[in-house]
């Protein structure tokens, strides 16, 4: 489903001329506000305080983290804080979080908190509807230490016009996903989890015309290849936005300008490598398309256990349900263009601006904001960590372990993503801008309809233009 885009007075003004019957309601109720004492986020163990009169409900619109551990989760800070009641909202069918969001703060029923992605981030900050964290911040004797979080990507991330108005969940980033037995059958040398052994972008095309076979036993460089008939890609890279920034990133630019806060994906560097991302499933028939990949309506896991891909990019997440493939998983780092490089990303955690209890609301925050609750999904492979604390090696030894994370992960955590990850920031309106600009070329890219150097130019200079226009909306 499309968003709509509106300004949030416009939307206040649908809404309140619609009538309640259309606006979602928020869930439960709330109770008196309280200051609650502040939970020790470093601790396994949090001391429980008296219980007040009456109990603060808060609500966290969107998951935090994941559902398995919820409970326990909340059983957690509700003993840390026993004056707050934690209550999950969560997101309609049918609707983005923006919308719903939106549509709870106009119906005057905000949630206290809220699950934000980066692609809409500064545009919720620009139209006011998250409270700054920096005063909670600069009085929380543990998270206003300079080495909290991995720096300065978490800045990066969280900073807009010089506050922070939310809070990285985690990080995630892309990276080669492999079966072991595979590469073992073939007698091939699989990818490096270290980047310093990154393989160079020739190379890798050989690698990948090696591993890309049809049904008669062909490769692409060979006379009779059938790229209608293969059976065995030697890579899938998708095309969507954050495997294209590690590879944008690879070739030495960024997506977009850190000071003009423009997108910049019309310069040299970052139109060939997206071409070149293209050309691996037109020029050498490495990949295939997205929407011949999609057709097949496999998973990842299916992908690699019938060695129908041999080299799978997708998100750090996907250990969750990976590690226990039948083969064996390997992981290894994107080749290189220029550099090593890949994308950080995640959403943020944040407090609505409306809530009644920003104090309480803070409360919950610093507790999602924390070692412990952050571990767990570290540990289970979902997320990668973006608290210094979880990043020492006797940190890493707890968490970065077998069965979910296979030999030599530690570098993809430690080497590959703290030194070479790249977050992308996406400015006010760059959402609209992507929907309404950048996505229908990169459709005509994708499908070799158009090079990326004759039409990036101009869909960069009109995704530019609906930024500045939101930029000045009031």
């Amino acid at each position: 489903m499309k968003t709509k885009y509106m300004s949030r007075r416009e939307f206040l003004l649908m809404a309140g001329l619609a009538g309640g019957s259309v606006i979602l309601s928020a869930c439960g109720s709330k109770g008196t506000q309280t200051t609650p004492q502040a939970a020790d986020v470093s601790s396994s163990e949090p001391t429980a305080a008296a219980p007040p009169a009456e109990r603060v409900a808060l609500e966290f619109l969107g998951e935090p983290g994941g559902s398995d551990w919820r409970e326990e989760e909340k059983a957690k800070f509700e003993d840390a804080n026993p004056n707050i009641e934690w209550i999950q909202v969560e997101q309609a069918e049918g609707v983005s979080r923006l919308e719903q969001l939106l549509s709870l703060v106009a119906a005057g029923t905000p949630p206290d908190c809220a699950r934000v992605e980066s692609d809409v981030y500064r545009t919720f900050c620009k139209d006011e509807l998250l409270l700054s964290l920096d005063t909670y911040i600069a009085s929380d004797p543990e998270m206003s230490k300079p080495d909290y979080w991995i720096q300065p990507q978490e800045a990066d991330r969280c900073s807009f016009e010089g506050q922070w108005y939310g809070i990285g969940s985690c990080w995630v980033a892309p990276h080669f996903y492999y079966n072991k037995a595979l590469f073992e059958e073939l007698n091939i040398a699989p990818p490096s989890n270290d980047p310093d052994e990154a393989w160079e972008w020739e190379e890798f095309l050989n690698i990948a015309r090696q591993l890309t076979v049809d049904v008669n036993g062909k490769h692409p460089n060979e006379a009779g290849f059938d790229v209608d008939s293969v059976e065995r890609w030697g890579v899938y890279w998708p095309t969507w936005w954050i495997p294209l920034h590690a590879a944008v990133q690879s070739n030495g630019v960024d997506w977009v300008d850190p000071v003009s806060q423009k997108i910049v994906l019309d310069t040299p560097e970052a139109m060939e490598a997206i071409q070149r991302i293209a050309d691996l499933t037109l020029v050498h028939h490495v990949a295939p398309s997205s929407a011949s990949f999609e057709s097949l309506g496999m998973g990842e896991a299916e992908f690699l256990e019938t060695k129908k891909v041999a080299l799978y990019n997708t998100g750090s997440w996907a250990l969750n349900w990976l590690w226990e493939i039948e083969g064996g998983l390997g992981t290894g780092v994107l080749p290189k263009m220029k550099r090593p490089a890949t994308d950080m990303q995640a959403h943020l955690v944040t407090i609505v601006k409306d809530t009644k209890y920003p104090d309480e609301a803070w409360q919950l925050i610093r507790f999602l904001s924390s070692p412990w609750f952050q571990e767990r999904y570290c540990q289970n492979g979902l997320w990668l960590p973006s608290q210094s604390a979880l990043m020492t090696d006797e940190a890493i030894a707890n968490w970065c372990v077998p069965p979910e994370h296979p030999d030599g992960y530690n570098l993809i955590v430690t080497e590959y993503t703290a030194k070479y990850g790249h977050y992308l920031t996406m400015p006010v309106g760059y959402a609209k801008a992507n929907e309404t600009a950048l996505t229908p070329v990169f459709d005509q890219i994708w499908i070799g309809d158009a090079q990326a150097a004759d039409v990036l130019p101009a869909a960069v200079a009109e995704a530019n233009g609906v930024m500045e226009e939101e930029r000045a909306r009031p």
